[in-house]
């Protein structure tokens, strides 16, 4: 057999594998967990084979169900890929062993298998590392070695045995609580995007979008924005998204008149903005729905207004840039004309996410909702979508879901191993005794510290990897001081979710720049620019929490007063962080309306009533001034 023959078939069977990572995953949601040591342990090593097999066959992480073309491979590169794969079939057999023998008596476990829960945990740092780079592996590898380090070091000081025994052979470690939640309730949504992406439903709402937002000023960044946000709440991935929709959105953006860079950037904002979009916010909801003990529709409750909040600040900023940049709406002779077949199809997503809240209100599981609303996806697809009725479509759904299953158990099963030493070391405790005192006591200077550790340690992996850790090291912060459950797991997701547009290392930014043809850097710093509002809302959650409507009963005319009081603040803040950005509103912006329009913003948002009113006089003064002066201009020209 030639290197080529062998590369195909290592990759056929890669996608072979993901194809039964798929169909485990929908048996596991339709029919529950059977038995969790036999369904986390194949969960496990269906994620790893299907990861290790596309190594053995490509060479890199990158390569999907539609690669044609597969780069040069040698035999050594195969070899020692399957090589880690019959170790980690090997190491996890005995693990299941093990743990099913466990569950009637005991069982003495030997060093020989405390050292093979030591290779599997080598052989997850690899492969974690060639599926999300430095960062995450230098997280990965960092906690272990403070775990073995002794405390002259600084470190844990425990022994390796202690530590295999714990982080393998228990449920607090790489079989924990992430990949729990993962194998029984998120892999069924991630199937449930895959079939909606190889269908055509995806494309029907962006075409929906595009016709929806052409009327507007700069409208096909504003159809991108509605698209992506829509389409990324199901992806789980804000890079993901920026590759599936960027390729087709970023170029029309592009082609109305808005430079490369900014291009790019709208696609970056819009696609991590679905990792907050209610109701699957990127299925991290289930994730905090576990991790919070907090009920999944109060969460999705709660991130409405948010999510909502944040969307409207990129329409204000592309609405902005649209005016500087002299772009109006799409001529009528180039919008999309939607046909009634239009709507039809589109009801292959909104039925779904009907079905999603009409059971989680009967009180049936997430997992439940994930099974039928996928059922009801896919009938709606074959029934609607002519090409989804050819057995290739199917094929391509499900080898799409495995793969993308794949990489996020990876991430889990690493994450996993992360958060039980974490627990077993103390870390979070200390690491909030750190920020506590660094604070000197101050609420909103402990939150920018807070804020600045969740964008460092959200840079370079997937949100909800970000969240689950960012839950543990940050979580003990914001309980100790004195923040609701809701409001401090929302403020960590945020800042998690955002660190993928913020330099320097900007994922989702980066991902979009090529595609663009702009410069990464510039893209990144760009996209936190339309991003803007999402630094600003989070803070919301503490000094407004109104805005979270779970923590209101609205039993009073208060507290609705509250809520609107909240709302128009936040809009006029925006706007007026929004122009001065741009230094543009009607008219270009002096440098001393920009510095005046920043302080007003900042008056608006601060907490005390009396600068919010000082901050509103500012802001209307600044706006009469602006547009009387604007309109003399015009008159002048006219």
């Amino acid at each position: 057999m030639n290197i080529t023959m062998a590369t195909n078939a290592m990759y056929q069977l890669s996608k072979c594998v993901a194809a039964v990572l798929t169909v485990f995953a929908i048996y596991v949601a339709g029919f529950g967990v059977f038995d969790t040591v036999i369904v986390y342990g194949t969960t496990a090593v269906l994620g790893m084979a299907t990861a290790l097999l596309n190594l053995a066959a490509t060479g890199h992480a990158q390569a999907s169900s539609a690669d044609k073309n597969l780069p040069h491979n040698n035999i050594i590169n195969i070899l020692i890929h399957l090589l880690m794969l019959a170790l980690f079939i090997a190491i996890t057999a005995r693990w299941i062993v093990i743990m099913a023998a466990q569950e009637d008596s005991f069982v003495f476990i030997g060093n020989i298998d405390m050292a093979l829960a030591w290779l599997a945990f080598g052989l997850i740092g690899y492969v974690t590392y060639r599926f999300f780079g430095t960062p995450m592996v230098v997280v990965y590898g960092a906690v272990l070695l403070y775990a073995l380090a002794p405390d002259w070091m600084g470190g844990a000081g425990r022994d390796w045995v202690s530590i295999a025994d714990r982080m393998w052979f228990s449920t607090d470690g790489v079989y924990g609580g992430p990949l729990q939640v993962v194998s029984s309730v998120v892999l069924v949504f991630i199937v449930f995007g895959a079939i909606l992406q190889a269908s055509g439903a995806g494309e029907t709402l962006l075409k929906i979008a595009f016709a929806g937002t052409g009327r507007f000023a700069g409208g096909p960044a504003h159809a991108a924005i509605v698209g992506s946000a829509l389409f990324g709440t199901m992806s789980g991935a804000a890079v993901a998204n920026v590759v599936s929709t960027g390729v087709f959105t970023i170029p029309i953006i592009k082609r109305a008149g808005f430079k490369p860079k900014f291009a790019g950037a709208v696609e970056a904002a819009a696609s991590t903005g679905g990792q907050i979009m209610p109701p699957v916010m990127g299925v991290v909801a289930f994730i905090m729905a576990k991790v919070t003990n907090i009920s999944y529709l109060q969460i999705v409750l709660a991130a409405i207004l948010p999510a909502v909040f944040y969307y409207i600040s990129l329409f204000m900023v592309v609405l902005v840039e649209a005016r500087k940049q002299g772009i109006g709406a799409t001529p009528i002779e180039l919008r999309e004309k939607l046909e009634r077949m239009d709507w039809v199809k589109s009801i292959a997503f909104w039925v779904p996410l009907m079905v999603i809240i009409g059971v989680l209100t009967t009180g049936r599981t997430a997992q439940n909702a994930g099974f039928y609303a996928m059922l009801v996806a896919l009938i709606l697809c074959l029934v609607l979508f002519k090409q989804f009725r050819n057995p290739a479509a199917w094929w391509d759904a499900m080898v799409r879901a495995g793969m993308t299953s794949a990489s996020l158990i990876v991430i889990v099963i690493s994450v996993g191993l992360v958060i039980g030493i974490v627990n077993m070391t103390g870390i979070g405790l200390a690491f909030a005794d750190a920020i506590r005192a660094a604070s000197g006591g101050s609420l909103f200077f402990a939150l920018i510290l807070v804020m600045l550790g969740c964008l460092v340690m959200g840079m370079g992996v997937p949100s909800v990897t970000a969240y689950l850790i960012l839950a543990l090291v940050m979580g003990p912060v914001l309980e100790q001081l004195g923040l609701p459950k809701i409001a401090a797991h929302m403020f960590m997701l945020y800042f998690g979710v955002l660190s993928v547009v913020t330099p320097p290392v900007a994922l989702a930014a980066f991902a979009a720049a090529p595609i663009a043809g702009a410069r990464p850097m510039e893209t990144g710093f760009t996209a936190v620019r339309l991003a803007i509002a999402g630094f600003v809302i989070p803070f919301l959650f503490v000094y407004r929490p109104e805005i979270l409507l779970i923590e209101n009963d609205f039993s009073s005319t208060d507290q609705y007063f509250t809520l609107i009081y909240a709302t128009v603040g936040f809009l006029i803040g925006t706007w007026l962080i929004a122009t001065a950005l741009a230094r543009f509103e009607r008219a270009h912006l002096a440098h001393w309306e920009t510095v005046l329009r920043i302080i007003a913003a900042i008056l608006i948002f601060w907490v005390n009533p009396l600068m919010n009113i000082a901050g509103i006089i500012l802001a209307m003064g600044v706006f009469v001034y602006h547009y009387s002066q604007s309109a003399k201009q015009d008159s002048k020209i006219s």
